[in-house]
C-alpha cells in the first residue's frame, strides 16, 4: 500500500505536570487537562502525566482534599499515583511543566546530560502569565483547593486552545509545539 491519501500521525505531545509531591496540584492539573484534551476530542494526539519532585508520597493516592476538588468538577483523579520525577522523564516528554518556580529550579538541576524535554511553569506555558506559581494547597482548606482546581483548569483550557492552534496549519505534517 502505498499510503496515497493517508495523512501521517505524529508522535501525540507529552506534557508532564510537577508540583512537590505530587499529591494535589500535579493530579488536579492532569486531570483537569486530561478532561480538557478529551473534550476538545486530543486524547490521540496529547499524553498527560504528573509527578512530584519530592519522594514523600510516591505511591500515594492525591490527597483527598484534592479528590473531592476534582470530584465536584467532574474529574475522578482517585486512581491516580504519586511517583518522583526520573531521568527518563526529562527525555520521555516533549515538555515539564512546573506549579511554581522553587519545582522548575529542582527539575532543571535534575536535567541529566542529554535531555531532551522542555522546561517551564505550567501557568507561564499556558500564557496565563509570566512567572505565576500555582500555589500549594496542602496547608490549606477547600477554598485553597478551589483556588488551585480554577488555576489549572483555567490552565488546561488554554492550553487545549494552543495545540488546536498548533493543529490549524497543518501543511508541513510536523505538529511540535514549540515555545
Amino acid at each position: 500500500m502505498s499510503g496515497h491519501g493517508q495523512e501521517r500521525q505524529a508522535p501525540p505531545l507529552r506534557l508532564l505536570i510537577v508540583c512537590l509531591g505530587n499529591i494535589c496540584r500535579s493530579p488536579m492539573a492532569e486531570g483537569a487537562l486530561r478532561k480538557r484534551v478529551e473534550a476538545a476530542g486530543l486524547d490521540r494526539l496529547v499524553e498527560v502525566d504528573s509527578v512530584g519532585t519530592g519522594s514523600w508520597h510516591v505511591g500515594d493516592p492525591p490527597d483527598p482534599r484534592a479528590i473531592a476538588t476534582a470530584a465536584r468538577h467532574g474529574v475522578d483523579i482517585s486512581g491516580l499515583r504519586a511517583r518522583q520525577l526520573s531521568a527518563a522523564d526529562h527525555r520521555d516528554f516533549d515538555w515539564l511543566l512546573c506549579a511554581d518556580p522553587d519545582n522548575l529550579q529542582a527539575v532543571r538541576a535534575s536535567a541529566p546530560p542529554g535531555a531532551s524535554a522542555r522546561i517551564d511553569l505550567l501557568l507561564e506555558w499556558a500564557g496565563q502569565g509570566a512567572q505565576q506559581a500555582v500555589p500549594d494547597p496542602y496547608t490549606g482548606g477547600d477554598a485553597d483547593f478551589e483556588r488551585v482546581w480554577a488555576l489549572v483548569d483555567r490552565a488546561a483550557l488554554a492550553i487545549v486552545g494552543r495545540i488546536e492552534a498548533a493543529q490549524r496549519p497543518v501543511a508541513t505534517g510536523d505538529r511540535r509545539i514549540d515555545a
